[in-house]
């Protein structure tokens, strides 16, 4: 009956205190104020949290960029930069010089047979000479070489093809080392970074996520870096390749029309 008692009479003093705080008017204001206060704040924090988020995305790309390589490590990341500045010299020095080695061969082939027709093998040479590309400087020693028969003209359009040949392709080897060195040195950082990340767990004591987390971010961004490098210079790398190939071919087809003019103006 005690207890009975006693679960009534505080479910009466609940029921009582309701009672007073809906009747209550200085109640029902304070309830009031402190949602208004809660409302308030929250009002406060939500465009806090939309401007620092603003601020967030608003980093520029070079921000961005410049916070990773400082989290992969400037020790490891800057090789991997190297490898990018100096890959991308090679590549643009032999973009260029490509570029200007490019030759009009029909056009010039028409200039080299119409001089050749009139006997005038020092214009032809001249027009070669005037020409810029390994077509015309072939074709040049060619001409040089007239006088000493058809059969010495073409071993030394084949001797003199073979070193334009190796010309074009200078500096390939280095650019193809700079494509497999910038992701060794990722993946070197990354597993240096791994062992750092497993020291800090043993000194620690424990496997806490944001021990394990930490490390293996820092070892990870060593290897991204390194394979964007690696797939940026592979895909000049293959551009280059394949306008070598066509100059190549340039060269080839053109030293043929050259000979067949050769012959059939050769008195």
């Amino acid at each position: 009956m005690s207890v009975i008692g006693l679960l009534a009479f505080t479910n009466l003093n609940s029921v009582m205190a309701q009672d007073a705080a809906a009747t209550d008017p200085a109640a029902q204001t304070e309830i009031t104020d402190d949602s208004a206060a809660v409302a308030a704040e929250e009002a406060v924090a939500e465009p806090v949290a939309a401007v620092a988020d603003e601020v967030e995305e608003s980093k520029s790309f070079h921000e961005v960029l410049k916070e990773k390589y400082i989290q992969g490590g400037a020790g490891w990341m800057t090789p991997v930069l190297l490898c990018l500045i100096l890959g991308m010299a090679l590549v643009i020095e032999r973009i260029i010089y490509l570029n200007m080695a490019t030759t009009n061969v029909d056009a010039l082939l028409g200039g080299i047979e119409d001089n050749v027709k009139k006997g005038d093998y020092n214009a032809a040479k001249e027009l070669c000479r005037n020409t810029r590309g390994p077509v015309a400087s072939i074709f040049y020693q060619g001409l040089d070489r007239i006088d000493e028969g058809l059969e010495n003209v073409e071993k030394s359009l084949t001797s003199y093809g073979g070193v334009q040949m190796a010309r074009l392709e200078a500096n390939l080897t280095w650019i193809a080392l700079f494509i497999a060195l910038a992701p060794s040195f990722g993946f070197l950082g990354t597993v240096i970074g791994m062992v750092q990340a497993f020291d800090d767990i043993e000194k620690a004591g424990d496997i806490s996520p944001t021990v394990v987390a930490g490390g293996m971010k820092v070892a990870l961004l060593t290897t991204i870096f390194g394979l964007i490098v690696a797939i940026i210079l592979q895909i000049f790398y293959n551009y280059i390749l394949t306008k070598i190939e066509s100059l190549v071919a340039q060269m080839e087809d053109g030293t043929i029309t050259f000979m067949d003019i050769l012959v059939k103006n050769k008195k």
